[in-house]
């Protein structure tokens, strides 16, 4: 199953949605640059992570679950996201454009509380305009904690090879802010920054990949434990037993609606903008948009890209599976932030 846009044929639409397009462009050039906003959201951030995810060592258990409680709460980082926002390595091709970089879609908390809180920071960090991108870029000088136990991990990075290096070498983390609302649209990790060293020195793990995206560990629990929003949530959460099991029945539903073959860390497909839905933290972050696609039949695709309808029975049972995990999360996260109030 794929989330996808549809198209039509025909001038008149084509002809519509360049002038639609056009449109967008221009109203978007009326906006006001927040260029200065920009400048003090950065100087925040860096001071947030520098305090809340310092330097440790790769391997610190404590230091992580520190940093990600903070990102994953009401942090200056959290109120920095947008909506939705795209996240991966920086391209290889240092001259290619962010358009035509594969890139993965999350939620602000999925993508605070998982992927970035893998990081460390040090607090240097700069800001610049990049004119071809038409958006400003935060540099921050940072570190990886590839020595933390696999089940910290969203999920076995190191299946390519190639990224997990990328990940382990990283030494700075790249912000990308639209100027119109000054919101972080999308977050790169990189070998290649220009801000000096790595904040931590650290020796690379080359761990082997068994095909599993989440297993049994010795104690029997499910892993990644991270997915299972352990940490996250606080233990109290009344709704969170009920969660993992919630989440076992979409799974279901959604292999059966053929999602596997789409919306996995590898990208099968190969797609431009990867949705993953593989554990329940990450589809936490996109119940939303899986079921208005499955309501308006937007998936599957067949082989040739074109959509396909789920049969009846089916369709209904990923509504109601996907219906009642969707109304769970929100239940999980009001209560937590009714705890905050």
């Amino acid at each position: 199953m794929r989330i996808a846009g549809g198209c039509a044929p025909g001038g008149a639409l084509l002809l519509a949605a360049a002038l639609f397009a056009g449109g967008v462009a221009a109203a978007e050039d009326d906006l006001p640059d927040l260029g200065e906003q920009v400048e003090r959201m950065a100087a925040e951030l860096a001071l947030e992570l520098q305090r809340v995810c310092p330097p440790a060592s790769p391997a610190d258990q404590a230091a992580f679950d520190r940093c990600r409680r903070s990102l994953f709460g009401d942090s200056a980082l959290r109120r920095s996201l947008a909506p939705r926002l795209l996240w991966g390595r920086r391209n290889q091709d240092a001259g290619a454009l962010l358009k035509d970089t594969n890139l993965t879609q999350f939620a602000p908390d999925v993508f605070a509380g998982l992927y970035l809180a893998l990081f460390m920071f040090s607090g240097e960090h700069s800001v610049e305009y990049v004119e071809r991108e038409r958006m400003y870029l935060i540099r921050l000088q940072s570190a990886f904690r590839n020595r933390l136990p696999p089940g910290q991990f969203p999920y076995p990075f190191w299946h390519d090879e190639a990224k997990w290096g990328v990940y382990q070498a990283t030494n700075c983390i790249l912000l990308w802010v639209n100027p119109k609302t000054a919101r972080i649209v999308i977050g790169q990790f990189t070998e290649r920054g220009e801000l000096g060293s790595t904040v931590v020195a650290t020796q690379p793990l080359s761990p082997k990949f068994d095909g599993n995206w989440m297993w049994m560990d010795k104690e029997g629990r499910i892993q990644p434990r991270v997915t299972l929003f352990d940490g996250l949530f606080r233990q109290d959460n009344p709704y969170l037993p009920k969660l993992e099991f919630t989440y076992r029945t979409l799974a279901l539903r959604m292999r059966d609606a053929q999602c596997e073959n789409c919306h996995m860390p590898n990208n099968p497909l190969p797609m431009r903008r990867l949705l993953i839905m593989h554990t329940p933290a990450h589809a936490s972050g996109e119940i939303g948009r899986l079921m208005k696609a499955v309501r308006e039949d937007r998936m599957p695709l067949d082989e040739t890209g074109i959509e396909q309808p789920l049969e009846p029975a089916l369709k209904r049972a990923l509504l109601e599976s996907g219906g009642a995990f969707e109304a769970l999360v929100k239940a999980a996260k009001d209560w937590e932030a009714a705890q905050r109030d």
